[in-house]
Formats: structure tokens, C-alpha cells, sequence
């Protein structure tokens, strides 16, 4: 059976242009979903039978993107079938977005970029923004060493060492407490609250930057860092805020089909997240436009002073103004993006904090968590080390020259190097035969290999025999990097862990990750060049070997599901759960071993989820009889289910009426004539009539 056959979107309303629920991107005008009618049960008495119950509920419990048609889930097909199974799927879905696309060019060239902008560009506009902010303490510190080297050069009699190493230290230091203390607030107060508070925080950071001065040369350093230590608070905050609210949309909450989310779900969070390295990009292409503009169109030393002032003021007062405009659009615009906690809470009665659900983590989640946050350490030695030091790689490859341009058009060319493996990550981070965990594991054993290899003959790279080889493994590093671990931590730091705490596991992971950052800071100011190569190289091999043990690999796995899973769990019922939350292919190595999988058993688990949707079912119904009783009462929001007319005409056949009216007698409840002719209408809004 199609996907077309499944689920039938109709596109009834243009999309709202600028509004979105969360940073995912826009209302795309097509959350109307029309469900396949088949009516396969007759209204009469008769009892239904066990094959029109799968017949009922197959595009809910067995979709054609992860099961075949005799309902046997892809991970556990024979390898040749299961090859083929996915390939079939995936080659009809990239057809199927193909034609879309024509049909968006046909009728609107420019439709597919603003398409871009509005899904991948406005999500990720704040990590374009930190990436561009964050990354320029490494671009600017060589332009700072020529034109004050007795502050930042190796003669430093105006200023101290220590401060001017504090500058990195404070900056690192304050993205690692944002990002503990903002994922706290985004599970506690909301998602919402957090991105607003990051986007203040990093503008009031950014005047911050651009205002520092001081009496002395080391009064401005001292301003300068602790500016830096402030505007971390805020970008620290980024990452965990809008890692989790990117994949808590309503497609990905399962309100109409999370067909979207299983397919797409990588995806559309690694192109929010590929906005740093963009941010990256136009801080270095600006810096040289600024050079050249305000050096008289030399980038040969000597510096001005006044010159440089004017350069590194303005490079961060520009992206100060879009930061204001992010504060706005995150007002004004992103009225949902806290609507998963809300929900997830409210089914487990809690109002603040989520202290047990914390605890729980911990107990069941502690080897997913040591695998986000140790992948994630050993990635920011890498990423860190490479980007606030890459100057000091880059003359290694080009020794003889003086300019700060000749440094910037190299760190250029690595930021497109970057870009590309960003954007390759994306196209493939949903690949069921790559997917997150290969993709970590291959990046971090590349980054390896072209830190190992150079380490031990280092003479002869950086001769003029083997330059253009070191030059190349350099920027393959840089490549691995981005196609591998660190687009995958980002997204799998959240995407593995509940709803409750999502945020606060993020930002957890995050915090570790960046204290690999900071550890890279201090060694790399204490240790000559070599010895960096001979230090790096085993965080790679590290990452790799963390990862093939502990981290489980989602890829193709919805949220649904797996919030499912944690309901069992939260209930105390752990060993309850038999879904494909727990199936082998979705659990890490040391799950596996600990016997998390046991307990998976397709056919029960079938019979499982029919249950667990009558329960949501009957209390949708309870809702709606009491929101009919009392039409006034604000508190009964009935949100929009995935239930087609077959799936609500069986839970009426087969719902005991005490269930369903507890205050009632059974035998006075509504008959089913009475209920279709209500003013009710079915929770998933489906009908028969095309229009509806």
C-alpha cells in the first residue's frame, strides 16, 4: 500500500508566513490529515474478528514506511530483504519530495529557497548567530597579536598570560554554565521562556562586545572576557533550547502522522544546527571584506590600531542587530514551542520540575547518557581545538607569511570544507543503513586517523615533501568532523532521552562536551604544536569506541514511540513494554548485554498499542462529553488525534459504556446513531465528506 493510500494531506490554507509553533519551522498549511475510510466492520452486532482488528489499526500499528505488508517490522527482516525493504522506501520518498519540488518550482521558482529560509534558516538563526560570534575569538586573536603584540603576542609586558587565556577560558566557561542551567529552565518553566531568554542574553552580550574598553591595554582584555563569559550564558543556553524544541513539533508529537518524524526527524534538526557553521562563514568572509575595506584594500601588516578598533567593533555590532530582531520573532512568533512539555506533564501531574522523571533517567538512561556526554567531550577536543587554535594549524601549512589575510582566506576554505560535510550529514544522518551511529562512529575513527598519521611524522608533513598531504588530512579532519560526531551529539543528546527531562539531558551532555572544549583551551596554551598532534588523536578513538558501546541508535524510530515506551517506564511497568522502543536494532551494545530487549514481542506489543489507544480514546471522549455538559470551561483543550472513522466505530463497539460515562448508567449512555448526529465531531476531525 502507498504512503498516499495512508494518510492524504490537504493543502485547504497557505501557510502563515513568519509564525511558527516551534523552531522547526512554519505552519506549512497542511496539518489537516485525512485518514483512509475503509469501513472493513459492519455497523451491525456481530463480533469482530482478529484480522478486521489488524485491518482497522494496520496504518497506526504497522505504517508502510517501517513494515511490510504481512506487518513485519524492517530491522527484523533477513539482510537481503531488509536491504531492499529500505531502499524501496527511501527511493519512493525522495520521488515523492522530488515531485513536490517540481511542483513548487512550477509554481513559483524562488518557492524552494524561501522554503529553505523558513525551515532551516529561522531555526537555526540563533546558532547562525553564536556560531558567528563564537568562533570569532579564534579569527580575530591573530589580527589582536600583530597589531598589540605586547598584549597578545609572545612578548606580552602590558598584559598578563593568564588573562589573556582567561579569555577563552571565561568564554567556555560560560556557554558550560548556560547550557546546565538553561536546560534546567527549559524543562522547568518551558521551551518558550528559555529561547527568549537566550536571544536577550546574547544581545545584550553582543553590546556588551562592542562597547568593552579600558584604561589599559589589560583593562580591556578584563572587559573583553568577561563580556565574552556573559554572552557564553546565552549561547550556552542555545543548545539544549533549541535541540529539543526542533524535534518536539506536532508532527513529531504524533498528533497527525509521525511518518514525518520517522523519516525526516535528523534531518530537519542537523539543517537548524548547520546554521553555525553558515555563522562561522560570514563572520570570516566579513572580517576580510572589513580588512580590506578599512586597510585600504591591503591585508599586509602593519595594523593601525584605530583600524582595528573599527573592525572588531563592528564585526560585533552587526550581528547585534540580528540578534533583536531574533528576540522579537521569538516573542511574537513562537507562541507553541513549549506545547510537548505542557502535554507530558500534564499526563504525568507534575507542575514543575520533573524530579522523578530525572531520577528515573538516570537509572534506566545512565549508559545513554555516558555516551552523549562522553561522545560529546571527545568531539569538542576535536571541534574546539580545531577552530579557536586552527590559526596555529594554518602556519604549519603557510610559515613564511606575516599577513592575517593569507590566515583568514585558509580558515575560509575550512569553513566550506565544513559546510559540506554539514550538509552531507544532513542528507544522510536518516539513512536506516547509516544513520546516527555509523555516521559517529566513522567521523570520529577519520578524525582519528588524520590526527594519528601527521602526529608521527610530523617533520615530513610539514616539509615541503609532504605539505600538500598534511593540508588534506587537515581539512578531511574538518570535513569528519561535521559529518560525524559533531552534527550527531547534537541531535542525539536529545533525541534519546523523555520529554520531561530532554532539555536538561541535552544540556548536560552539552556541558561535558565543552569541558572537553576547555581542557583543549588550557593544553593547547601549554603545548607546542606536535604535542597537540600527539594529544588529539585518542579522543577520536575514544568517542568511537564510547559510541559503539552506548549509544543506541534511533535512526528511523519515532518520539511517539518512544515516549510510549517512558510512560511504561514512569508507571513503574518497564518490563511491560514489548514496542520496537526496545527492539535490538534500537538499543546500544551495553543495553543489549543488560537485557533492556528482552521483553520485545511484535504481537503482543500489537495488541499493546490497541489497548493504550483506547485508553487515550476513552478519556478524549470523557473530555468531550464534559466539555458538551459545560461548554465554558477553558481547560478542556481536546487535542487532534490520528484516529480514522474505522478506528473510532470499533472503540465504540468495544469499549465497555461504565469506562466510558463512570457517572452514568451504561444503558442510558449515547447509541452510536445518536452520537454521529451530536454536534460532536470524532476527535481526529475525519470524515467521510472530501471538504470536511
Amino acid at each position: 500500500m502507498a504512503s498516499d493510500d495512508i494518510i492524504q494531506h490537504h493543502r485547504h490554507h497557505d501557510p502563515s508566513v513568519g509564525l511558527v509553533p516551534v523552531p522547526h519551522g512554519p505552519e506549512t498549511g497542511d496539518e489537516h490529515g485525512h485518514y483512509p475510510g475503509h469501513y472493513p466492520i459492519s455497523p451491525g452486532g456481530e463480533k469482530i474478528t482478529d484480522d478486521q482488528e489488524r485491518a482497522i489499526f494496520s496504518y497506526l500499528t504497522h505504517p508502510d514506511d517501517c513494515y511490510t505488508k504481512d506487518g513485519t517490522y524492517w530491522a527484523d527482516l533477513p539482510f537481503s530483504q531488509r536491504f531492499s525493504f529500505v531502499r524501496k522506501a527511501q527511493a519512493e520518498e525522495t520521488m515523492n519530495e522530488l515531485r513536490e519540488f517540481g511542483r513548487m518550482v512550477k509554481k513559483d521558482p524562488l518557492s524552494p529557497l524561501s522554503q529553505y529560509f523558513r525551515n532551516a534558516v529561522l531555526p537555526g538563526a540563533g546558532l547562525g548567530l553564536e556560531g558567528y560570534v563564537l568562533f570569532s575569538i579564534g579569527n580575530i586573536e591573530p589580527l589582536f597579536a600583530a597589531t598589540w603584540p605586547s598584549c597578545w603576542g609572545h612578548d606580552r609586558t602590558e598584559c598578563s598570560s593568564n588573562w589573556i587565556a582567561s579569555v577563552t577560558y571565561l568564554e567556555v566557561i560560560g556557554i558550560m554554565v548556560g547550557q546546565i542551567a538553561v536546560g534546567i529552565i527549559g524543562d522547568w518553566i518551558g521551551r518558550r521562556w528559555g529561547l527568549i531568554q537566550d536571544a536577550s542574553i546574547m544581545f545584550i552580550g553582543l553590546l556588551m562586545l562592542t562597547a568593552s574598553w579600558g584604561l589599559t591595554l589589560q583593562g580591556w582584555v578584563i572587559c573583553y572576557a568577561f563580556s565574552l563569559f556573559f554572552y557564553g550564558f546565552g549561547v550556552g543556553g542555545e543548545y539544549p533550547i533549541t535541540a529539543t524544541s526542533s524535534m518536539e513539533n506536532a508532527v513529531g508529537a504524533g498528533k497527525l502522522s509521525t511518518r514525518e518524524d520517522r523519516l525526516h526527524r535528523g534531518r530537519k534538526v542537523t539543517m537548524a544546527f548547520l546554521m553555525q557553521g553558515w555563522g562561522q562563514f560570514v563572520n570570516q568572509a566579513l572580517l576580510i571584506l572589513l580588512l580590506l575595506i578599512l586597510h585600504h584594500g591591503d591585508g599586509n601588516p602593519p595594523y593601525g590600531t584605530t583600524t582595528v578598533q573599527w573592525i572588531f567593533r563592528l564585526s560585533f555590532a552587526i550581528p547585534a542587530v540580528g540578534t533583536l530582531w531574533l528576540v522579537y520573532y521569538r516573542v511574537y512568533k513562537m507562541p507553541h514551542a513549549s506545547r510537548q512539555l505542557a502535554a507530558a506533564k500534564k499526563k504525568s501531574n507534575v507542575t514543575g520540575y520533573d524530579m522523578q522523571s530525572l531520577k528515573m533517567t538516570c537509572t534506566f538512561f545512565g549508559g545513554r547518557l555516558l555516551a552523549t556526554a562522553g561522545g560529546w567531550f571527545c568531539n569538542d577536543v576535536f571541534f574546539y581545538g580545531n577552530k579557536l587554535f586552527q590559526s596555529q594549524f594554518i602556519r604549519v601549512i603557510s610559515p613564511d607569511s606575516d599577513s592575517v589575510l593569507t590566515i583568514w582566506i585558509w580558515n575560509l576554505v575550512n569553513v566550506v570544507v565544513s559546510l559540506a560535510g554539514y550538509y552531507l550529514a544532513s542528507m544522510l544522518i536518516d539513512n536506516k543503513f547509516y544513520g546516527r551511529k555509523m555516521m559517529q562512529q566513522v567521523g570520529f575513527f577519520m578524525c582519528f586517523i588524520m590526527f594519528v598519521i601527521p602526529a608521527f611524522k610530523f617533520e615530513y608533513y610539514t616539509s615541503p615533501a609532504g605539505i600538500k598531504a598534511f593540508q588534506a588530512m587537515y581539512f578531511l579532519s574538518s570535513f569528519f568532523n561535521q559529518f560525524g560526531p559533531n552534527s550527531v551529539t547534537f541531535l542525539v543528546a536529545g533525541e534519546v532521552f523523555p520529554t520531561p527531562i530532554r532539555a536538561s539531558a541535552h544540556g548536560f551532555s552539552a556541558c561535558i562536551g565543552k569541558a572537553g572544549a576547555l581542557l583543549a583551551s588550557v593544553l593547547y596554551n601549554y603545548i607546542d604544536t606536535q604535542t597537540k598532534f600527539y594529544v588529539v588523536p585518542w579522543f577520536g578513538l575514544a568517542g568511537m569506541l564510547l559510541t559503539w558501546l552506548y549509544l543506541p541508535d534511533t535512526t528511523g524510530l519515532d518520539l511517539k514511540e518512544q515516549e510510549r515506551r517512558w510512560t511504561y517506564i514512569r508507571a513503574g511497568r518497564a518490563d511491560d513494554y514489548h514496542g520496537i522502543a526496545i527492539h535490538p536494532a534500537h538499543l546500544s551494545l551495553w543495553e543489549r548485554l543488560t537485557g533492556v530487549g528482552k521483553q520485545y514481542d511484535p504481537e503482543l506489543d500489537r495488541k499493546q498499542k490497541i489497548e493504550d489507544m483506547r485508553e487515550e480514546w476513552t478519556e478524549k471522549e470523557r473530555m468531550r462529553r464534559e466539555r458538551e455538559i459545560n461548554p465554558h470551561r477553558d481547560n478542556l483543550e481536546i487535542e487532534e488525534d490520528e484516529f480514522n472513522d474505522d478506528v473510532h466505530h470499533y472503540f465504540r463497539k468495544t469499549t465497555d459504556g461504565c469506562k466510558l460515562f463512570p457517572d452514568s448508567d451504561p444503558r442510558s449512555s449515547p447509541s452510536e446513531g445518536e452520537r454521529e448526529k451530536g454536534a460532536a465531531t470524532p476527535p481526529g476531525g475525519s470524515s467521510t465528506d472530501p471538504n470536511s
